[in-house]
């Protein structure tokens, strides 16, 4: 593949640009890029080009071709009818961070053919305009993306950057910071910077009443609670064990003290895949997620009402990104593997007895990969222990009591005990284990 160079741009337009990316710019044959950037080249001819002084002084003679919509489809398309021609490809800031670089090594793009000409990110030039140390800023992006996404970075007292979608950002993310109880926090709109236009607007969320700005934007919030807001009030925390509370259930949820003890045996690390088959509520695959923002999961739920409501769980829980499958397995299965890639881990949290469930489980799983799987019935917890003889791990029993009135005094109550079992494949441990390539027979 012929070199693609990429430039990042900012509001600033020509005037900001680099000396060597004017001369990638002027020796350019076609530059794609969106409308927006393409506008803030300027115009030159042929002939205007070849008297020119010093390359690139005097604006760009290449074909301008904007990227259509939607963006991903046709990127091999258009790389593919440019090639063997100098091609270069505008960026908003830096190409990056979350830009157009990411995208198209996405779409297949080696690295080695890409040469990127990197311009301050939005977040730079923010961070140095609120005197916000860059590396203590948490960053969100609602560019593409639902607006869901920003709950899980509220916190008191954090200071949050926002890439905005467009002019009507700041009043939806002021209506989300009134509806999680952070109505009091500042918000500044922080308009085309960099550029000649730039400007700040601000104001309190719970109060908003500015009129949509400039849609080229970043938002500005400090976090601050609602004091209305209860002190004993279920709230998020970074570590799993949410709050019963916070998630929308019919009675099918993995309780928090046994699902912090469940995602401690998944052992979550950044950018692993997590299947969640049985998905009753959606908790174990939403905690997952909250781990880290790299982890991806699917839950697989054979209810469309429960399927649905995992939906509303993880977008509730800022983690719109789960993706939910509906249908039972291990027929559900099928496919998953070829389209997200090989899980790095699997928890199955119901339908155990189902033929074939825990083979498509285990079969699905590469070397290292870690298989929990939790139970409350008698007939479960013996095919479990099957397993268990068979490929080594650790079993374990699970009890929560609860304290409750009894009468005028205090007592326990005892939750149903919860049988886990949790291997890493490819380990060979315990009385009567056989080695990882054994499929558990004990399934029938």
């Amino acid at each position: 593949m012929s070199a693609i160079t990429v430039v990042g741009v900012g509001a600033d337009g020509w005037p900001g640009l680099s000396a060597v990316a004017r001369e990638a710019l002027a020796a350019a044959e076609v530059v794609l890029g969106g409308a927006r950037q393409l506008a803030l080249l300027p115009e030159q001819s042929a002939e205007a080009a070849r008297t020119a002084g010093a390359a690139g002084t005097a604006g760009v003679t290449a074909e301008r071709v904007p990227w259509p919509s939607p963006l991903r489809p046709s990127v091999s398309g258009l790389l593919e009818r440019f090639a063997g021609r100098r091609l270069v490809v505008l960026a908003s800031g830096d190409p990056m961070f979350h830009g157009i670089g990411r995208t198209l090594l996405e779409c297949g793009v080696p690295a080695e053919s890409l040469r990127v000409l990197p311009h301050p990110s939005s977040v730079s030039l923010a961070c140095a305009r609120l005197g916000w140390p860059v590396e203590e800023t948490e960053v969100v992006t609602l560019v593409g993306r639902p607006v869901e996404s920003l709950y899980a970075a509220l916190y008191p007292g954090r200071r949050l950057l926002v890439l905005s979608a467009d002019a009507s950002t700041p009043a939806r993310v002021a209506r989300v910071l009134v509806e999680r109880g952070f109505g009091p926090s500042r918000v500044r709109v922080l308009e085309q910077l960099g550029g000649a236009a730039e400007a700040v607007r601000e104001g309190v969320a719970a109060g908003w009443s500015l009129p949509p700005g400039d849609p080229l934007n970043v938002l500005a919030v400090d976090c601050v609670r609602d004091p209305a807001v209860s002190a004993d009030a279920p709230r998020q925390q970074l570590v799993p064990g949410l709050r019963d509370e916070l998630f929308e259930s019919d009675g099918q949820l993995t309780k928090r003290h046994v699902r912090a003890a469940t995602l401690a045996a998944l052992a979550p690390a950044p950018g692993e895949l997590l299947w969640d088959v049985g998905g009753g509520s959606g908790s174990i695959g939403i905690e997952w997620l909250r781990a880290h923002r790299s982890c991806r999961a699917a839950s697989v739920e054979r209810d469309p009402v429960r399927a649905e409501r995992i939906v509303r769980n993880a977008a509730a829980l800022g983690v719109p990104r789960l993706r939910v499958v509906t249908g039972a397995a291990p027929g559900a299965l099928a496919g998953l593997a070829a389209e997200l890639g090989r899980p790095d881990a699997v928890f199955v949290g119901g339908g155990l007895t189902v033929p074939g469930v825990l083979e498509a489980c285990w079969s699905a799983l590469g070397p290292g990969g870690r298989l929990v799987a939790n139970t409350v019935t008698l007939e479960s917890e013996a095919l479990l222990t099957q397993w268990y003889r068979r490929h080594g791990g650790e079993l374990v029993k699970l009890s929560v009591a609860h304290a409750v009135p009894v009468g005028g005094f205090t007592g326990w109550r005892q939750a149903m005990p919860v049988t886990q079992w949790s291997v890493v494949k490819g380990e060979v441990s315990g009385a009567g284990a056989t080695g990882a390539d054994e499929v558990g027979g004990g399934a029938k």
